[in-house]
């Protein structure tokens, strides 16, 4: 959400590191739970329904593009009824 921040008040004045995760899914399955990856929006209902289904833990690990904003957001300073909804 920082990156959101910057671009949406700061003019896209871009600062920070690109952070890398471990792999979720294997790390997951290594304590004995299970994994799920979703990368398409047409895998989230299968990836909910499995995870309902499954009698054990489950971890859904939903993978978004990095320039994908986050709505509804408050901004800084401002109360909820200032929320944003999303940007056209």
């Amino acid at each position: 959400m920082v990156r959101q921040w910057q671009e949406l008040f700061y003019k896209k004045r871009y600062s920070g590191v690109e952070l890398y995760n471990p792999d979720f899914v294997k790390l997951v399955e290594s304590y004995g739970a299970v994994g799920i990856r979703v990368t398409k929006k047409e895998e989230v209902r299968p990836a909910i329904e499995k995870a309902i289904a499954t009698d054990n833990v489950v971890f859904i690990d939903f993978r978004v593009e990095p320039e994908e904003n986050v709505f509804p957001m408050v901004p800084a300073g401002e109360a909820l009824n200032r929320m944003i909804e999303g940007l056209a």
